[in-house]
């Protein structure tokens, strides 16, 4: 007869892999993204006094053009009332216009001011610095190599979305 002991059941689970948040890859990725954003921060907030989604916003309508809230929302990953918000305050300080669609007149398409096009434009030179010195950390060949990494993540985590939607 042949029983498991204590001892052997205790060395079994030992053998078990154990969740260790910060070893664990969403928690790492949002750590280095959250620093990456905050060290970012002073650029729009203390030289223009943009919050981060007022920023996010100004930047996608400066790189896209004429563009939907909703648009911004799906590129930008931020929830509809957050950008929502920051598109009010942004065409209140006159950075942003809304204009109804041409097809569809119940949606309203956004578009830097001449005022909101020279602040993309100034935030955008900071914006460029602040990118050179971050790969300035890397050397070109890591930095080839983590831009193909996270680009081979996102499109794994795509194929698998698509596979629970199936």
């Amino acid at each position: 007869m042949t029983s498991s002991s204590p001892t052997q059941t205790s060395a079994s689970s030992e053998t078990e892999a154990r969740f260790e948040l910060e070893t664990f890859l969403p928690f790492l990725l949002n750590k280095a993204a959250e620093a990456t954003s905050q060290a970012f921060q002073p650029a729009y907030r203390e030289g223009y006094g943009l919050s981060r989604i007022q920023w996010r916003v100004l930047a996608i309508t400066g790189r896209y053009g004429a563009i939907t809230a909703r648009d911004i929302c799906a590129i930008a990953h931020e929830e509809k009332s957050k950008v929502s918000r920051a598109v009010s305050t942004l065409t209140e300080a006159g950075h942003l216009t809304k204009t109804l669609g041409e097809t569809d007149k119940r949606t309203e398409v956004l578009a830097l001011t001449e005022n909101g096009t020279a602040l993309f434009e100034a935030l955008g030179q900071s914006a460029l610095q602040f990118d050179r010195d971050l790969k300035a950390a890397l050397t070109p060949e890591k930095e080839a190599q983590f831009r193909a990494l996270l680009s081979d993540l996102e499109a794994a985590l795509a194929a698998r979305a698509g596979r629970q939607d199936s």
